[in-house]
């Protein structure tokens, strides 16, 4: 077996450290306020993956780090084993921070794409979409979500290539 020159080496790791995108199809929001979007956040609808299966009363909450990132908690109580998770990481923008690209991590320096691409004035409602067709989003500053905002939403998902019967839809006691 023939080992990997340094060169190549360092740019499979600064691949996999630095892998965070958006899906083609979408744009993040930009003018994007972060100020206005801290806080907590109620998760309205994903489409499932191994750190939320079986999760209900999902919340994020977002805060600022001393070193200008985003704290990320990731609140849930898993149903089947009748317990509280929990999952704290950061985020950081990809680029300008006032387009809504950011990356996340949970894991060390191994990054995911975290893109809002639609959210409403008044920062009530958001649509996030991950670095690929498997992570989708959406958010609400309360339990509920207006029909029109949830169908406005829908649509865009539909319209970028998701597939909407994916959507686990969050039950909030």
């Amino acid at each position: 077996m023939k080992k990997l020159g340094t060169g190549v080496l360092i740019s499979v790791v600064t691949l996999l450290i630095s892998c965070a995108g958006i899906p083609e199809g979408f744009t993040a929001v930009t003018d994007f306020d972060a100020e206005r979007y801290l806080g907590k956040w109620y998760e309205i609808a994903r489409f499932d993956f191994k750190f939320e299966k079986d999760l209900k009363n999902t919340t994020a909450e977002y805060s600022r780090n001393d070193d200008g990132t985003v704290k990320v908690l990731n609140r849930g109580f898993n149903y089947v084993k009748n317990e509280k998770e929990e999952a704290v990481g950061k985020a950081m923008f990809r680029g300008e921070p006032t387009v809504a690209e950011l990356k996340v991590s949970f894991f060390g320096p191994f990054y995911a794409g975290y893109n809002v691409v639609a959210i409403d004035k008044d920062y009530q409602y958001a649509l996030i979409v991950g670095d690929n067709k498997d992570y989708i989003w959406i958010l609400s500053r309360t339990k509920t979500i207006p029909e029109d905002v949830k169908q406005s939403y829908i649509d865009i998902a539909r319209k970028g290539g998701y597939d909407i019967s994916r959507f686990v839809w969050v039950e909030h006691d």
